[in-house]
């Protein structure tokens, strides 16, 4: 069942990298996205009417900025580290407790919140992989938390937007590779503009906690 259109003031954060950048694009040239907030550790160089940027420091502790995270009703998640040379111990940090106190802190300031979680392909709380462990568990633990509703977006290979400035800069040089990808793997392969669209369109539902993953990101985009 669809939502009556309303307000849509949104949180971003992760604005600074490829995903939380193509996210912000979507959402500033979106009409039904009324106001960005985006909290980043450094300014994230996009200037807008509906944007507003805070410039913090510690994800860890929000106490100084908790009165201006209230009145949202989406928080689009996009902010996280590569497992890549990282030991466990700051992988955990970094990708579980991290996300879980934002977002506990955001359930508790915004009652009726939609929070979109970007996970990744290969997600498996039951895998090998320890990344993939870490990613499982943050899913499951982020839909037991009282927000409205939780998507979980489980992105492979995403095409950037053109223009974006915090591009990964090896992606020009393997592009050419996504029609073909798309073609033989769909759920592997989505395009920026429809992680964005998708995560947009999740504020026209009703209380739903989802695993989305490529095909389901593709379709949830032309809805």
């Amino acid at each position: 069942m669809g939502k009556t259109r309303g307000q849509n003031n949104v949180i971003i954060t992760g604005t600074t990298g490829m995903v939380g950048e193509g996210v912000l694009m979507k959402c500033l040239e979106n009409p039904e996205i009324d106001s960005i907030l985006v909290v980043n550790r450094k300014p994230c160089g996009y200037v807008h009417p509906k944007l507003k940027e805070i410039i913090h420091s510690d994800f860890f502790e929000f106490s100084a900025i908790e009165n201006e995270l209230s009145g949202y009703n989406a928080c689009f998640f996009c902010l996280g580290i590569t497992s890549v040379g990282v030991d466990n111990d700051t992988y955990f940090k970094m990708t579980y407790i991290l996300t879980m106190h934002v977002a506990k802190t955001l359930s508790r300031l915004n009652e009726g919140m939609t929070f979109c979680y970007v996970s990744g392909g290969g997600t498996n709380a039951n895998g090998r992989l320890k990344w993939a462990q870490v990613k499982g568990k943050t899913e499951n633990d982020l839909m037991a938390l009282p927000f409205e509703q939780v998507y979980n977006f489980r992105p492979g290979f995403i095409k950037p937007l053109p223009n974006q400035k915090y591009a990964h800069k090896f992606y020009k040089y393997i592009n050419w590779m996504f029609p073909l990808g798309r073609a033989v793997y769909p759920d592997g392969f989505c395009t920026m503009a429809e992680l964005g669209q998708a995560m947009i369109n999740t504020l026209s539902h009703n209380n739903q906690r989802r695993i989305l993953e490529g095909k389901d990101i593709i379709a949830l985009a032309k809805e």
